[in-house]
C-alpha cells in the first residue's frame, strides 16, 4: 500500500486536536461522520510526529471516530505498520520528528495497537534497533537475514538415502553388529573394510552417512576393538562434524530427552584415540562458557552470602526474641549439618549435568580413564567448579583409585602383615614398619597428584579412598626419602626425585587432604591418617600448609559454611563449659575439632584471650584432641602472637596486655598437662622476634619453663627462703611452695619434653641460639628501648634479665650430667669474644663447667675443693684440667685464666689478679655458707610430720597402707636432708681450705694495691650483686670470707667506706627497680656485719683487731690496726652519710631515684636507721611522699613509713649510738697525721679513679 505524505489535514483538524487533548468531562467527544481508516490513521500519526497530539491521547482519538470500512483482524495494525515503515524510510524527516516517530512506535506497541512482529517484517534493520524492537545490531541482523533466506530459497534438499536405499544400509548395519566382528586379525579386518567399500560402491551409499552408522554401532558396542581400525578409513575432519550434528540434535527445543551417556563415552573414546581433536568438537557443545560461568557466579554469590549469614546476630531482634533464641539453644551439636547443606547444593546444581554437554563430555573422559583430556576440560571449566557434581566426583574417584592401585598393593602389605601379638587395631597398625622398608620402591605418576589437586575438598565423600590416599602418600614419601638417604649425595638423581616427591606431597596435603578433613564430621581416624603423612614434614612446612589452608578455600561456599557452623557451635559450647560438665562438653569440643580443627581451635584461643577463667576448663577438655590438632593449636598460638594491630603491653608500658598474659598462661598450662606438644615452632618464632629486637613474647618462654620444668624466678622471697636457697637441692625444694608440692613424675616427663624441643636430635638445635639472643637482647634493651620513660626501660630490662636467669637455671638443671651441659654450651672465650656477652652473663652460663676442672694429682677432686696439695708449687691451680670428649682437647686452668685476662681492661690487673677474679665469679653461695638453722628447722618439721602420722588412730587397711607410704616418704626425705647437710658442711670446709691456701697469691703480686678495693667493687661485687638476690647474699658472704681468711692487701674497712661514702648514691640512682632491691639486700648484709662488730667490742677484737682488713696502711697489711674507738666514730659518720644520701634521693625530682631509695630503705629497714636523728629525717621525707600523686610511690612510701614506725622504740640517741667514743672536739690537723695512706677516722680515702664504664662491644643480634 502506497501512502504519500501531505501537510493537509482533512480529518485531524485543530478543533478535533483541542477536543482530544482537553476532553469534555461531561461526556465523551465523538466525530459524527465516518472517516476513511487509512487517511485518518496517516493524519493522526503525522499530528503525533509533529508534536501536536500527545502519544497518550492516541487511544482517545481512535475511540472518538467511526471508520467507513469495517476493520477485521489486524487490519488497523497492518495499516499502522505500513505508515510507520513509510515514515521510517523518509530520509527528509528532521531529527526531532524522527525521535517522536520512534517514541510513537514504542507507544503504539505498548498500547497493543501495533504488533511488533509486523514492524519486524516491514521496517529496516536500523529503525528496529533504534526502536528497541531488535536486540541485534543492524549489520548482524542483515547477515542473519541473508543466511536464512539463502537456506530457505537456495539450499537444495538432500533426500534421505536410508529411507530410499534401505538394502545397502541394512547390510552395513548387519555387518557391523554381527558377533564375528570381534576378531581383530588382519584378514578379518581387511575383509570387513573390503565389504564396507563394496556396499558403498554397489548401493551408491553416502560415505558420511556410512561413517555415521559406523559411529552409531561403535556407540552401541564400545568394547569391540575393530572399530578402532575402521574409523581411520574415513576422513578425520568429518568425525567432529558428525559428532557435532549428534549433539546439536539434543539442543533443539522440541527434543526433551537428555543426551545419552553412551554418546559422551563415544566422543571421549574418539578424542582419547586421537580420531577427533577436542578443540574441533568443543564448539558444538552447549551452553557457551561465558553463559555457564555467569550462571554459576550468580549461584556462588548467593551461596557465599548465605554462608556469611550463619551465626550473624539480628540487631533488630527484641530482648524477648533473644531470650527465646537462647532458651532454644542447647548443648547438642548437629555434626552432619554440613552434609545437609551439601545435599541442598547438589539438588540445586543437579540439572546442570543434563543440560551442560561439556560436563557430560567430562564425565565421558573420566569413564574411559582419559585423564589428559579430562584435565584440559577441568581447567577450562574451573570457573564453574565441575568437580562438585556427584557424577564427575565419582568418575574422578575411579580414576584416582586405578592410578594408585599398584602403589597401594605394596603399601597395604605392611598394614596386613602385623607382627605376632598385635590385635590389628588402629594403634597396632600404626606401629608396623613403614611401607618404605619394603624392597619394592613405590612410585606414583605425576597425573595422580594432578587428580588430587583437582578433586580438592570433595575427597571427603569417600573416606575409604581418602584413607588409601594418605597411606600411599606416606609410603611414597618415605620410599623416596630412604632412597635419597642411601644415595648420600645432594646432587644425585635420588635426591632430586626426593625433592620433587616432597613438593608433590606438600601440594597434595594442602590442596586435598586438609580441605577434605573439615567436611568430614568427627572422624578422628581420618585425622590420624592425615597426621601420619604430615608428621613426615618439618614443622616449617606444616605451618605453611596450615596458613594456606583457609585462604585457598575462601570461595568455596560449602567449606565456608562448615567453618561458620563450627565457629557458632564452638562459641555456644564454650558458654556452657564448666568443671561440672567438662567430660560431656569436652568431648563435643573435640568432635568439632576433629572436623574443623583450624576454625575451632582459633575460636577457642580467641575466647581464652578475652576470658582468662576459661583456661583450666579448656585445658582439661583438650585431652580428647589428636596429635594433628595439637600441632594446629601451636600454629594458631604463633599466628595470634604474630598478628598485627594489637598492643602487647598495656597503656602504662609496664605490664603485659591481658590477651598476651592469658595466652601465655594457657600455653604453659597446656604444655605441662600434655607434654607431647611440639614446641620447636614457638621457639623459632621467639628467636626470630629476638633477632628483630622484640622480646615481649619471652613471657611464653617464662610460662613454659615455670609450668613444664617447675623452674621459677621471683624476687619476693623471705629471709628464710633466701637462707634455704644457699642449701642443697632438697632444702631448696622444700623451702618453696612450688617445690614441696610438685609432681616429680609429671615434671620429669614435661621437663624432658621441653629439653628435647630445645635440643632436638635434628639440626639446628635452638637452645644455644635462644640463650645467646636473650643475653644479647638484655644488653640492648637499655640502648634501643623504645619507651618514653626510664621506668618502662627499667621494667623491660628486669623482665628480660629474669627470663635469662630462669632459662639458664632450667638448662643447667635439665641437661644432666654436668659434662653434657659442658659439651653443649660454648667455651668461655666464645661467650665473651664471639657472642660479645658481658662477663657476668658469660660466667652465669659457664659457672657449672668450672666445677669440672679436675686436679691431676687427686682423682675425683674438682675445683674449688681442696686437693690437699701445696699451691705454691709449680703445679698448683694451673694443673687443673677439663676433659670433655675426644673431639675436644683438654682445657687447662691456665687457658681459662688467659681468657679471664682478656675480659677486662689490662690496667685493672694492676690491682686485681685473674685468680681472685675467676674464684669470685666461679663460686656460689652454696660454696661459702651452710644454712644450719634452715637444715635443722626443716629436719624438725619432718620429725613433727612423722610424729603426727604415728598419732593417727585410723586402723583401716587403706589408712595403714597410706601411713606406711607416707612414713617411708618422710623418712627418705629426712635421710636425704641429713646426708646433704653433712655433705654441705664438708664442702664448705673444703672450699675454705682451698681459699686459705690461695689467698696469699691473690693480691700480693698487684703493683697498685691502693686501687684494689675500687677495682674489686667495680669488676666483681657490683656486677654480681645486682644479678640476683642470691648473688647479692653471695657477694656479702664472699667479702666476709676474704676478711675472715685475712687476705693480704684486701682492706675490709676501706671496702665498707667506699661502698657507703663514695658509691652509695650512684648505685641507687643507676639501678633498675629489681636491682635496687638486690643492692639493698647486699647493703643490709654489709651493715649488719659492721653493726655486729660495733655493738660488741670483744667480737671486734676477735674478728677485726688482728686482721689485715683493718690495717691503717695499704702497702703494709701488718701495719697498725684500726682501734675499736676509731671504728665506732667512723661508724657514726657512715650512718650520717647514709641518711644524707637517702634524704637527697627522696627529695629528688627523678622518679627512679625516689623509687629506688624507698626500695633500698625497705631492704635495710632491719638495720637502718639506728639513731633517732636519722630516723626522724628519713620519716619526714617518707611521709611527704605518701601524699604524692603517683600511686606506686605512695604505696611504697606507706610501707616504709609503717616499718619505720614499728622500729621507733629501738632507735638510739647519738650519745647511746656513740657508746662514749664520740669526738668532743675537731679532729687533729692533717699535717700531724702520719705519712702514708691513712684510712677511716682521720680522713676519708680520696677515690683514685671514678667508676669506669665497662669495656663493651657492639652486640650482633644476628649471630643466629
Amino acid at each position: 500500500m502506497s501512502v504519500v505524505l501531505s501537510p493537509d489535514s482533512k480529518y485531524v483538524t485543530e478543533e478535533r486536536l483541542l477536543e482530544w487533548k482537553n476532553p469534555n468531562p461531561s461526556g465523551s467527544y465523538r466525530v459524527t461522520d465516518p472517516v476513511p481508516m487509512t487517511r485518518f490513521l496517516y493524519e493522526l500519526c503525522w499530528a503525533m510526529i509533529r508534536g501536536e497530539l500527545p502519544f497518550q491521547k492516541c487511544k482517545t482519538a481512535l475511540d472518538s471516530v467511526q471508520f467507513e470500512e469495517d476493520p477485521y483482524g489486524d487490519e488497523m495494525g497492518s495499516i499502522l505498520a505500513d505508515i510507520v515503515a513509510q515514515f521510517a524510510q523518509d530520509l527528509t524527516i528532521s531529527g526531532d520528528y524522527r525521535a517522536r516517530l520512534i517514541k510513537m512506535t514504542k507507544a503504539l506497541v505498548e498500547a497493543s495497537l501495533l504488533p511488533a512482529r509486523l514492524l519486524q517484517e516491514r521496517c529496516e534493520e536500523e529503525f528496529l534497533f533504534e526502536a528497541e524492537l531488535s536486540r541485534m545490531k543492524p549489520q548482524e541482523l542483515k547477515s542473519k537475514e541473508v543466511r536464512v533466506n539463502t537456506r530457505l530459497l537456495y539450499q537444495q534438499t538432500k533426500f534421505n538415502l536410508l529411507r530410499e536405499e534401505s538394502e545397502g544400509y541394512a547390510k552395513l548395519v548387519t555387518l557391523l553388529c554381527q558377533g564375528s566382528l570381534d576378531s581383530t586379525s588382519n584378514n578379518s579386518l581387511a575383509v570387513t573394510i573390503s565389504i564396507i567399500k563394496s556396499l558403498i560402491g554397489h548401493f551408491d551409499l553416502d560415505p558420511n552417512r556410512v561413517f555415521d552408522i559406523v559411529l552409531d554401532c561403535f556407540e552401541l558396542y564400545p568394547e569391540k576393538k575393530i572399530f578402532y581400525d575402521l574409523i581411520p578409513i574415513f576422513p578425520k575432519s568429518h568425525a567432529a562434524q558428525i559428532l557435532g550434528f549428534k549433539f546439536q540434535y539434543y539442543q533443539r527445543m522440541e527434543v526433551t530427552t537428555p543426551v545419552p551417556s553412551s554418546l559422551f563415552d563415544l566422543a571421549a573414546l574418539l578424542v582419547k584415540e586421537n580420531f577427533v581433536d577436542l578443540d574441533s568438537i568443543y564448539p558444538h557443545l552447549l551452553p557457551q562458557d561465558e553463559d555457564a560461568f555467569a550462571h554459576y557466579e550468580g549461584f556462588l554469590s548467593k551461596r557465599i552470602d548465605e554462608a556469611n549469614k550463619i551465626g550473624r546476630i539480628n540487631l533488630a531482634a527484641t530482648g524477648k526474641d533473644l531470650m527465646e533464641t537462647e532458651e532454644k539453644q542447647d548443648v547438642s551439636v548437629d555434626f552432619c549439618a554440613v552434609w545437609d547443606l551439601e545435599l541442598d547444593v547438589l539438588a540445586e546444581r543437579a540439572p546442570e549435568v543434563g543440560t551442560n554437554q561439556k560436563l557430560g563430555l567430562l564425565i565421558g573422559f573420566l569413564s574411559v580413564h582419559d585423564w589428559y583430556h579430562a584435565q584440559i576440560l577441568f581447567e577450562r571449566l574451573s570457573p564453574m567448579n565441575p568437580v562438585e557434581h556427584v557424577e564427575i566426583c565419582k568418575g574422578l574417584f575411579r580414576v584416582i583409585e586405578k592410578t594408585m592401585s599398584s602403589a597401594y598393593s605394596i603399601v597395604s602389605k605392611s598394614y596386613q602383615e602385623a607382627p605376632p601379638g598385635k590385635s590389628g587395631n588402629f594403634d597396632d597398625v600404626m606401629e608396623v614398619d613403614s611401607p618404605a622398608t619394603s624392597s619394592t620402591p613405590i612410585k606414583l605418576p605425576r597425573e595422580f597428584f594432578q587428580m588430587l589437586t583437582v578433586v580438592g575438598p570433595y575427597l571427603h565423600r569417600d573416606t575409604a579412598l581418602l584413607q588409601k590416599v594418605c597411606r600411599v602418600l606416606r609410603g611414597y614419601y618415605t620410599s623416596m626419602r630412604d632412597d635419597a638417604t642411601k644415595a648420600n649425595s645432594t646432587e644425585s638423581d635420588e635426591s632430586r626425585r626426593y625433592k620433587e616427591a616432597r613438593l608433590r606431597v606438600e601440594d597434595a596435603i594442602g590442596s586435598c587432604l586438609l580441605p577434605s578433613l573439615q567436611l568430614i564430621p568427627a572422624n578422628p581416624a581420618i585425622g590420624y591418617e592425615i597426621w601420619d603423612v604430615l608428621s613426615l614434614l618439618p614443622y616449617e612446612v606444616r605451618y605453611r600448609l596450615y596458613g594456606e589452608w583457609e585462604k585457598d578455600d575462601e570461595r568455596n561456599p560449602l567449606v565456608l559454611s562448615a567453618r561458620q557452623l563450627a565457629k557458632l557451635d564452638t562459641r555456644r559450647i564454650l558458654k556452657r563449659l564448666a568443671k561440672e560438665n567438662l567430660k560431656q562438653l569436652g568431648r563435643m569440643v573435640a568432635k568439632l575439632a576433629h572436623a574443623n580443627p583450624m576454625t575451632v581451635l582459633r575460636t577457642i584461643v580467641q575466647q581464652i584471650e578475652a576470658y582468662r577463667d576459661m583456661i583450666m576448663p579448656v585445658v582439661d577438655a583438650f585431652k580428647y584432641l589428636t596429635q594433628l590438632e595439637y600441632d594446629i593449636l601451636e600454629y594458631v598460638v604463633i599466628e595470634r602472637l604474630a598478628q598485627g594491630g594489637r598492643d602487647k603491653l598495656k597503656e602504662d608500658g609496664l605490664n603485659f596486655s591481658d590477651w598476651l598474659q592469658s595466652l601465655a598462661s594457657f600455653w604453659g598450662s597446656l604444655c605441662k598437662k600434655y607434654p607431647s606438644m611440639e614446641l620447636r615452632g614457638l621457639f623459632q618464632y621467639l628467636i626470630n622476634q629476638l633477632k628483630k629486637g622484640s622480646g615481649t613474647e619471652l613471657v611464653l618462654l617464662e610460662e613454659l619453663i615455670e609450668q613444664m620444668a617447675n623452674v621459677h624466678y621471683t624476687e619476693n622471697i623471705t629471709e628464710e627462703q633466701l637462707d634455704a636457697l644457699a642449701g642443697s637441692e632438697t632444702l631448696r625444694l622444700q623451702s618453696t611452695l612450688y617445690g614441696s608440692t610438685r609432681n616429680n613424675k609429671v615434671l620429669s616427663k614435661s621437663t624432658n619434653r621441653l629439653r628435647d624441643s630445645l635440643l632436638s636430635k635434628d639440626d639446628p638445635k635452638l637452645a644455644i641460639p635462644l640463650l645467646m639472643l636473650i643475653a644479647q637482647y638484655r644488653s640492648m634493651v637499655i640502648i634501643k628501648a623504645d619507651a618514653p620513660y626510664i621506668k618502662m626501660v627499667s621494667e623491660q630490662f628486669d623482665r628480660c634479665h629474669g627470663t635469662l636467669l630462669q632459662y639458664v637455671d632450667f638448662l643447667s638443671s635439665a641437661i644432666s650430667p654436668v659434662t653434657a651441659y659442658a659439651q653443649f654450651i660454648p667455651s668461655l672465650n666464645e661467650l665473651v669474644h664471639k657472642y660479645h656477652l658481658e662477663p657476668e652473663v658469660a660466667f652465669l652460663i659457664y659457672r657449672p663447667v668450672m666445677r669440672l676442672f679436675k686436679s691431676p694429682g687427686s682423682e675425683g677432686v674438682c675445683w674449688p675443693l681442696d686437693a690437699g696439695e701445696e699451691v705454691d708449687s709449680e703445679k698448683g691451680l694451673l694443673d687443673f684440667v677439663l676433659h670433655l670428649d675426644s673431639s675436644q682437647g683438654p682445657v687447662r686452668w691456665s687457658e681459662l685464666l688467659n681468657t679471664v685476662e682478656s675480659m677486662v681492661p689490662s690496667k685493672s690487673w694492676k690491682s686485681l689478679s685473674p685468680d681472685l677474679y675467676a674464684t669470685f665469679w666461679g663460686l656460689t653461695l652454696y660454696d661459702l655458707y651452710v644454712p644450719k638453722k634452715r637444715y635443722e628447722a626443716e629436719i624438725a618439721k619432718q620429725h613433727v610430720a612423722l610424729k603426727a602420722l604415728e598419732e593417727l588412730s585410723d586402723t583401716s587397711s587403706f589408712a595403714i597402707s597410706k601411713r606406711k607410704k607416707d612414713k617411708e616418704k618422710i623418712q627418705e626425705l629426712l635421710d636425704r636432708l641429713a646426708s646433704e647437710y653433712r655433705k654441705h658442711e664438708k664442702h664448705v670446709e673444703s672450699v675454705r681450705q682451698r681459699m686459705a691456701l690461695e689467698k696469699d697469691r691473690w693480691l700480693s703480686q698487684c703493683p697498685e694495691p691502693v686501687k684494689t678495693n675500687m677495682e674489686f667493687l667495680q669488676r666483681c661485687v657490683f656486677p654480681r650483686l645486682i644479678f640476683s638476690t642470691t648473688d647479692a647474699a653471695y657477694c656479702a658472704a664472699f667479702v666476709r670470707m676474704l676478711h675472715t681468711l685475712g687476705t693480704p692487701f684486701f682492706n675490709t674497712f676501706e671496702h665498707i667506706n667506699l661502698l657507703i661514702c663514695k658509691l652509695l648514691q650512684p648505685m641507687i640512682c643507676c639501678c633498675t627497680e629489681l636491682e635496687a632491691g638486690r643492692f639493698g639486700r647486699f647493703l643490709c648484709e654489709t651493715l649488719r656485719m659492721a653493726y655486729d662488730w660495733k655493738k660488741d667490742e670483744s667480737l671486734y677484737e676477735r674478728e677485726c683487731a688482728n686482721m689485715p682488713g683493718f690495717a691503717l696502711f695499704y702497702r703494709n697489711p701488718n701495719s697498725q690496726r684500726v682501734s675499736f674507738a676509731q671504728f665506732v666514730r667512723v661508724h657514726i659518720k657512715w650512718s650520717q652519710k647514709i641518711t644524707r644520701v637517702l634524704a637527697q634521693c627522696l627529695e629528688s625530682t627523678e622518679y627512679m631515684e625516689i623509687r629506688n631509695a624507698l626500695i633500698v630503705l625497705t631492704k635495710i629497714s632491719s638495720v637502718f636507721p639506728v639513731t633517732k636523728k636519722s630516723g626522724v629525717n628519713i620519716e619526714k621525707r617518707v611521709n611527704k611522699i605518701k601524699a604524692d600523686e603517683r600511686e606506686d610511690l605512695k604505696v611504697l612510701a606507706t610501707g616504709v613509713a609503717a616499718t619505720l614506725a614499728s622500729r621507733k622504740s629501738s632507735w638510739l640517741t647519738d650519745e647511746e649510738f656513740g657508746m662514749g667514743h664520740m669526738e668532743s672536739k675537731p679532729a687533729a690537723s692533717p699535717a700531724k697525721a702520719p705519712p702514708g695512706y691513712l684510712l677511716g677516722f682521720s680522713r676519708l680515702l680520696l677515690v683514685v679513679n671514678q667508676l669506669m664504664v665497662q669495656c663493651g662491644h657492639e652486640i650482633a643480634l644476628g649471630q643466629y
